[in-house]
């Protein structure tokens, strides 16, 4: 499924190559021997050096995790044999629970908690580092078994080792966060003694420690606020208002810690590695109006059950209180906080967590001070409203009346002082130019007025406008750290609608008439500044520091590619650190940035490029080979903070014979970075080259097709990309691979979602993904179904290349369906003018389909109707609907010299149709029934319209055709008196033949 695949390929392979190969030389080394010969074997060894030491240790921590029956001899093992204080372990550890945890099977998650267990027993110290990062993985708003069964766990430790948790103060206060955050959900009746024992413990140690449970912040009260109906907890929380002393000599009152910031070490520790690497993902890569696949991937791993809507809280809270991106991520076009907070507001479906959702959002705000808080903290809340404000006011409405009503409510006691925190928060987001006016948010006539009424009352200092509402523009974009909205992005927020750009100004003055948009691209000007890579440098070991300042000081490509050939060598090597690795990924992003600006594509493949010197390393490994995971390693950090290096790789691996059919290295690459999932990766990586070099992008068009069609040709995302930047000469030339059989950009299974997708895309695009189809040999009817899709007046473009396409082809009874199940508007001439071209080229195959359906519909049970086409029950095609169309050809003809009415299929066709339907449609089409009943009066004088042929053999032999089931139940006698006389015109005899297949 896409939640397996996207951002993370959850393997269950445990053992890196590293880690196995410690193991086989514990194993190796202890093989055949008795316990004390192995102990002195191992003893020796460590005492080699510090190699040999790191080896023999994770050896037994791996055979510790892999081995149950032997995990008690190897933790024993390993506490005499470490020289280090379990360090080794301790960083193994962490580094497992940080990255690989979900990735582990059942066995090592067992036996890693059992470690640990044993790890806090001994008191080893940094044990309680491990038990805090093992409650990270513990995640909110999940009540599975696999999360019940770790926070029980981890629970039993700190109870059983109760005496060891309070020499840490961290450790407690990160305890009580925790416990009293998953108390809420452990309602249910079946986790009510697990319940139970969370709230012991928590009640204990926050009456035991309340001081050091107090560095939490003003989020302990919140998440108390939430408990508090719980009988021991309504107990502290009258203590905690009205007898702080019994808690703490030093606790003055609740105001004390309701104006202590909560450190973003405790907001982030409520969520999981995993989700907080997505979240940051989104909020540093995910372009804005690209989010929908993260939001739904998201949702359905997170937020898909009712469990889960209590860990929207903890998500706006860390977005709040955590993320803060940098001014560049701030004036670039990437996904901004405040549509990520909008998006989980609109998605809770409960009245309980909604108000939760919104506390959490407006928490910094109540007791905001300017000079300890940030600004960041109180930035999304005002720009959700600020832009939610037009495609969504209810929003923006549903927020201020909280805003409002939460000053009065919050505590009664104190609401002052959250009268004066709001005012703080509103006075420093204008002064921050975070929005230039509150007048057009706070005065909106968008909002009801008893709504506005109560704004002007609480805020009458931020109700008015310099000049009329109308004509006020809504923000001024300046460059400050709070300022994400360079571009007005409102119309595309969270509803998972593509972002749009507007002016206000404009809009605003410009009521009534039809708005234009119009998109400029902005021209990057880059003033080359050294790189600084000084606070990475020194976190490195010597002989890569000293490459490292050597590429920095080296000025030409020459020497630039021997170093860092040198440098593959060096983290190739076995002993290599490699919780180095990110930080000279760091290195080399920032020394190789000017790499990465301009154009991609020369006139030939060099390799005079340092980076070019990974891609070709890991072309000559084999995949097998130890390295080549290390180098995938380096490159998905340098991925991390170079995304560029993505569609390099790709150029790299197509043009570079050194290369060649190795295209498929780069699965592997995109396996290994934070997205873990080639169709994710391979999409961001086309859209970033896309925005970045158009011809590098119709380069690698066809490798890309053709090496990954499972992820290119299952959806239009790519195709979008492409055909939203090519001009005519690239279209033609992507046409021509198309044609000569280098490229193939669509096939039969789905090529009709792709073209039903591309009704939304503009013109051009339209267009030019309509000239692909056709230049590929897919059959028109595979594409046929999308006429029930098109609406004249919306699809244009679809409608006038299917129109060009269908007059060349011969009608099927499958298009003539189709083409008739179209609703009949007198504005909509599709249907008559194919109908009418049909009718002068193959009038004779048109009649015979045309008599075909008419009776079909007209006589025919729905149910025997929905399995005689594979798309029958996506055409709605009646018989008015028929007749509509019908009649319509029938005035287009009526001054042309065409005999197509003229057809005994048609009239016979008619005429059954008369018989059976009611005088209202008798009424309506009397026009149309008139050309029949003109044919049955001829038919009953004897008087044939055509003169005979003498050579037919029918008329020679006078033989009547025996008539179909449908017209034998159905016909009127007339009509059967008709069939059963000789005739000689050719195609009544043609008619004949056909109908009697024609049920």
């Amino acid at each position: 499924t896409l939640a397996e695949k996207t951002w993370g390929k959850l393997s269950t392979i445990t053992k890196g190559p590293r880690l196995e190969r410690c193991m086989s030389i514990t194993t190796s080394i202890t093989n055949g021997l008795s316990e004390r010969e192995a102990n002195d074997a191992l003893t020796a060894h460590v005492c080699k050096g510090p190699q040999q030491h790191e080896e023999v240790c994770l050896g037994l921590f791996t055979l510790l995790l892999t081995e149950p029956p032997q995990a008690q001899r190897c933790y024993r093992d390993l506490t005499l044999m470490n020289r280090d204080g379990m360090n080794v372990v301790l960083i193994k550890i962490n580094q497992i629970l940080m990255e690989k945890f979900l990735k582990l099977q059942e066995v090592c998650r067992t036996q890693l908690v059992w470690l640990v267990r044993e790890l806090v027993k001994s008191g080893v110290i940094g044990a309680d580092g491990v038990l805090m990062t093992l409650m990270k993985q513990i995640a909110g708003g999940d009540i599975s078994n696999k999360n019940l069964w770790l926070a029980e766990n981890v629970l039993e430790i700190l109870v059983d080792q109760r005496e060891w948790v309070l020499k840490s103060g961290m450790l407690v206060a990160m305890s009580v966060y925790t416990y009293l955050r998953l108390i809420v959900d452990h309602g249910t009746p079946n986790l009510l003694p697990l319940r139970q024992r969370e709230v012991d413990f928590c009640i204990g140690l926050l009456r035991e420690r309340f001081m050091e449970c107090f560095i939490i912040g003003r989020d302990l009260v919140r998440l108390l606020q939430i408990v508090a109906r719980i009988p021991e907890m309504e107990l502290l929380w009258r203590d905690l208002l009205h007898n702080p002393q019994t808690l703490s000599p030093q606790f003055t009152g609740i105001l004390q810690l309701l104006t202590a910031r909560t450190s973003r070490k405790f907001l982030a520790c409520r969520l999981t590695p995993d989700m907080e690497t997505k979240l940051l993902f989104m909020t540093s890569r995910v372009r804005f109006g690209q989010q929908k696949r993260y939001q739904d991937w998201f949702q359905r791993q997170y937020l898909s059950t009712a469990e889960s809507q209590s860990l929207r809280c903890d998500l706006i809270r860390y977005i709040c209180g955590v993320v803060h991106p940098s001014n560049e991520v701030l004036s670039s076009d990437i996904l901004p906080r405040w549509a990520i907070i909008g998006w989980l507001l609109t998605t809770c479906t409960s009245n309980v967590a909604a108000s939760n959702a919104k506390l959490a959002l407006f928490y910094d705000w109540l007791f905001f001070n300017p000079e300890k808080d940030s600004i960041m903290n109180i930035e999304p809340a005002i720009l959700v409203m600020h832009h939610s404000m037009k495609p969504h006011p209810a929003i923006t409405a549903t927020l201020l009346d909280f805003m409002c009503r939460i000053i009065p409510n919050f505590f009664p006691p104190l609401e002052g002082q959250v009268r004066q925190g709001v005012f703080n928060s509103l006075n420093f987001i204008m002064e921050k130019r975070v929005l230039a006016h509150l007048a057009p948010l706070f005065d909106n006539p968008k909002l009801d007025r008893e709504l506005r009424s109560m704004l002007r009352e609480r805020f009458p200092e931020f109700c008015n406008s310099p000049s009329p509402p109308t004509e006020v523009k809504m923000e001024e974009s300046v460059p400050l750290e709070m300022d994400n909205h360079v571009l007005d992005k409102e119309d595309g927020c969270y509803d998972n609608t593509d972002a749009t750009f507007s002016d206000d100004e404009e809009e605003l003055n410009n009521k009534g008439k039809k708005r234009e948009f119009r998109f400029h691209q902005l021209k990057e000007t880059y003033i080359e500044e050294p790189a600084d890579i000084t606070p990475f440098v020194d976190q490195l070991d010597e002989a890569l520091k000293e490459r490292v300042l050597q590429l920095q000081k080296g000025s030409d490509t020459e020497t630039h590619c021997e170093v860092m050939q040198e440098i593959v060598d060096l983290i190739l090597e076995e002993d290599f650190d490699s919780e180095q690795m990110s930080t000279l990924a760091s290195c080399l992003a920032e020394l190789f940035k000017g790499h990465f600006r301009g154009d991609v594509l020369p006139e030939e493949i060099t390799e005079e490029y340092p980076v070019c010197l990974i891609f070709r390393n890991l072309c000559q490994m084999q995949e097998d080979n130890s390295g080549f995971s290390v180098l995938l390693d380096l490159l998905a950090e340098l991925y991390q903070k170079q995304p560029k290096i993505g569609y390099h790789l790709l150029y790299y691996l197509k043009a570079s014979k050194a290369a060649a059919g190795k295209m498929s290295l780069y699965e592997s690459f995109a396996q290994a970075t934070a997205l873990g999932d080639l169709h994710t990766c391979l999409m961001m990586d086309m859209k970033a080259c896309q925005e970045d070099d158009v011809r590098l992008l119709c380069y690698l068009t066809p490798s890309i097709y053709s090496e990954f069609p499972d992820e290119t040709l299952r959806s239009g995302e790519l195709l979008n990309m492409i055909v939203a930047v090519i001009d005519s000469a690239q279209l033609q030339e992507l046409m021509c691979h198309v044609m000569t059989g280098n490229l193939v950009m669509f096939r039969k299974d789905s090529v009709l979602n792709i073209l039903i997708q591309s009704l939304d895309w503009e013109t051009f695009e339209q267009y030019s993904t309509w000239q692909l189809f056709l230049a590929h040999s897919i059959p028109l009817e595979t594409i046929i179904p999308i006429l029930q899709h098109l609406k004249y007046k919306e699809h244009p473009e679809a409608l006038s290349c299917l129109l060009l396409q269908l007059r060349r082809e011969k009608p099927s009874e499958e298009m003539v369906k189709m083409v008739l199940s179209r609703p009949y508007h007198q504005e909509d001439q599709f249907t008559t003018s194919i109908l009418r071209h049909w009718a002068a080229k193959h009038d004779d195959l048109l009649g015979e389909h045309i008599k075909a359906l008419l009776i079909k519909n007209n006589s025919m049970p729905r149910k025997r109707q929905s399995l005689r086409s594979s798309s029958s029950k996506l055409a709605q095609l009646t018989l008015e609907q028929m007749l509509e169309h019908l009649d319509s050809l029938r005035l287009n003809l009526s001054n042309a010299k065409n005999n197509f009415f003229s057809q005994t299929p048609i009239l016979q066709a008619l005429q059954h149709v008369q018989a059976s339907c009611d005088e209202a449609h008798k009424m309506r089409f009397s026009d149309l029934f008139s050309l029949a009943e003109d044919y049955e009066d001829s038919t009953k004088q004897h008087k044939p319209r055509r003169k005979a042929p003498a050579s037919s053999p029918r008329s020679r032999k006078g033989a009547a055709p025996q008539p179909s089931n449908e017209e034998e139940s159905a016909s009127s006698s007339a009509s059967e008196e008709e069939d059963s006389k000789p005739k000689a015109s050719k195609r009544k005899r043609k008619a004949s033949a056909v109908g009697s297949d024609s049920d």
